[in-house]
Order: C-alpha cells, then sequence, then structure tokens
C-alpha cells in the first residue's frame, strides 16, 4: 500500500475515525480487514476527490449526490471537509444510516442521509446535483444506469467514481452501451487504482 502524502486528518475527520473503530465492533461498517489502516484506507482515500469538487458559487451551494454511502466514505468525509458544498447521503441499510446521523451530530455536520435504495429515492427526483460520488458499490456500467435519471437531461454532472485496478477494463465495458468524456487520475492511496471522472454522459 502507497502512503498519501496527503496532510494529517483534520480533527473532525480524526473524531470520524474512532467512532468508526467503535461502532466496528457492533455492526460491519467497512471490511474488518481495513480497519487497521482504516485512515489511509477509507478516510485519506476519500480525501482525493475534494480537489476534484469545484467550489461553489457565492449564495448557492454545489450538490453532491453520494450514492451507496455505506459509512460515509466518501459522502461524509466530503460533507465534513467541504462546508461551501450540500452532501446528500444515500444508503439502505438503517445500521449504516444511524451511524451516518451519528457522525453528522457529532462533528456538527451538516449532511441529508436519506435511508432507502438508489433506484427508489423518490425524495431526491427534483435534486440535480452538481456532482455524483460513488466508492466500492458496483461497476462502472451499472453505476451510470443508476445515476441515469440525473445525468440524462444534465450533461455537465461531473460523476467521481474511485476505481480499483481494473478501472480500464469497467470503461472498456462501458464504452459499450454510453458515450462519456473522461479523465482519469492516478490514486496516492494505492497504485493500481484511479480516480474516474466522468461528463457529458450519453446512451449509444
Amino acid at each position: 500500500m502507497d502512503k498519501s502524502p496527503n496532510p494529517p486528518l483534520s480533527a473532525k475527520l480524526l473524531e470520524y475515525h474512532d467512532l468508526l473503530l467503535k461502532w466496528s465492533k457492533r455492526i460491519n461498517l467497512v471490511a474488518p480487514s481495513t480497519l487497521a489502516d482504516a485512515k489511509t484506507r477509507h478516510f485519506e482515500d476519500s480525501r482525493q476527490l475534494l480537489p476534484l469538487i469545484p467550489p461553489s458559487e457565492t449564495g448557492k451551494k454545489k450538490i453532491v449526490l453520494d450514492i451507496g454511502s455505506g459509512a460515509g466514505f466518501p459522502g461524509m468525509v466530503i460533507a465534513i471537509e467541504r462546508p461551501d458544498l450540500s452532501v446528500h447521503l444515500v444508503e439502505s441499510d438503517t445500521k449504516k444510516c444511524a451511524f451516518l446521523s451519528t457522525i453528522s451530530r457529532e462533528t456538527n455536520t451538516p449532511a441529508l442521509i436519506h435511508n432507502q435504495r438508489i433506484e427508489a429515492v423518490g425524495m431526491l427526483n427534483d435534486v440535480v446535483p452538481d456532482v455524483i460520488t460513488a466508492r466500492a458499490l458496483a461497476s462502472l456500467t451499472d453505476l451510470l444506469a443508476l445515476t441515469k435519471r440525473w445525468w440524462q437531461n444534465h450533461p455537465q454532472i461531473m460523476l467521481i467514481f474511485p476505481k480499483g485496478a481494473k478501472a480500464k477494463d469497467e470503461v472498456a465495458e462501458a464504452q459499450k452501451a454510453y458515450d462519456f468524456q473522461l479523465k482519469t487520475i492516478a490514486s496516492t492511496t494505492d497504485h493500481l487504482a484511479q480516480i474516474l471522472v466522468l461528463t457529458q454522459v450519453k446512451e449509444l
């Protein structure tokens, strides 16, 4: 595992980390094998997305939609570190949503948590996100299908998906059904991983 050159975690992220370890004794939030190196594997890995998200305009917060949020990576990390953004987290697991609500409360971080499956998030039908994120949720092809309701009429939406060693294969498979502008960024926490940034998504 490559060590990230990122600066130390903020006080709020350290509190988040401590709560992750505490809650993980009772419920499965992340893979147990990653807990010992959670600061790199989850927190620093999520922080890589922060500079990729454009700043909000004066008086209008940009909207970030994080789907399949799980224990909050990257969505809750983004909410904590970027108060200029309005962050929605969608997670179907009730226990994980209780954890996310605790993190939001304990770190005094506004975040909109939706305890629903992404396919059935009716309350977000009128929300037009500026950025959609997802980490360790599904293949790129499936992610594009899950997010179609937003990008099909708003090609300016930016999709940011951290991916592992099979990123290139996932892109090739997705390009069989979709056309998109793609930028790939090397991960600083895993030399085999990449961050995919997509815009102008269209079905073929």
